[in-house]
């Protein structure tokens, strides 16, 4: 019988988050379900078998939000386990496009979210001596790609957090995964700022996308349970990055081909 677990999961309202809680809950965790929105939050909660699960409504773009929500778990539970940081939003467009309220807007959700929940979850996990932090990045932080400034850069950074972190917390019980998907079919692109024809061809690659919700949230929670570092749970993507670290000149050209042929189809 597994030792039961408590999981907290930002982003839980929609998409990846929620079918991950999923997953954390079939397995027998408690799960934190954390959205900006409560009512998502809620309706995570009320999908969950089991029992303990809690709903909470979090800004992760705020210092004192997050640090509400640190306090509100310690006091429910004692602390968590496993830390999931997942929420995060979408944006595309060249950098001449971008805007300093973007490049700010894009680094609060989608990086200082990661440092907040680190920073405050994780010093419980290392005095207990044991845990779980897993960060959902992108490929595109990965890849190189034109068109995605803000948000590759952002996601770069989050593999980066996610590199230095993993050798700072190995020696003391605690493991760090971190997630590269490329595009399936979400709803990221709701919540999209920048150039809005970037957003146009998100939605193509979603919609032409082979990958499912199902089949990466699966690929990612076992991954996630065998202590895999980068988790490329999209079928394409552990091919790309072979290709990009053995052959880079010849991933470039291929890449840059694969994005004027996109853009031409727009």
């Amino acid at each position: 019988m597994a030792t039961e677990r408590r999981v907290l999961i930002t982003g839980a309202g929609s998409g990846l988050g929620r079918a991950l809680a999923l997953r954390y809950a079939r397995h027998g965790d408690r799960v934190a379900c954390v959205d900006i929105q409560a009512a998502r939050a809620d309706e995570t909660r009320a999908l969950l078998p089991g029992e303990g699960h809690l709903a909470l409504a979090t800004d992760v773009a705020s210092d004192d939000a997050m640090q509400a929500l640190h306090d509100a778990v310690l006091a429910a539970w004692g602390g968590v386990d496993v830390l999931v940081n997942n929420a995060g939003i979408a944006s595309g467009g060249a950098m001449v496009e971008t805007t300093m309220e973007e490049w700010r807007r894009i680094l609060e959700v989608d990086l200082l979210s990661v440092v907040r929940g680190c920073r405050l979850f994780l010093p419980g996990m290392l005095a207990a001596g044991s845990g779980q932090v897993i960060s959902t990045a992108s490929f595109a932080g990965l890849a190189g790609a034109p068109g995605l400034m803000t948000y590759g850069v952002a996601k770069a950074a989050v593999v980066a957090l996610s590199e230095q972190l993993r050798s700072e917390v190995a020696s003391r019980g605690v493991r760090v995964s971190v997630l590269c998907p490329a595009f399936f079919k979400t709803n990221l692109c709701e919540s999209g700022i920048g150039n809005p024809q970037a957003m146009v061809v998100a939605r193509k690659l979603m919609d032409v996308s082979p990958d499912t919700l199902d089949g990466v949230a699966d690929r990612v929670f076992a991954a996630a349970q065998a202590g895999t570092f980068l988790i490329l749970p999209t079928r394409a993507e552990p091919m790309r990055w072979r290709l990009k670290r053995w052959f880079p000149a010849l991933y470039f050209r291929l890449m840059r081909k694969r994005m004027r042929s996109l853009s031409a189809d727009r």
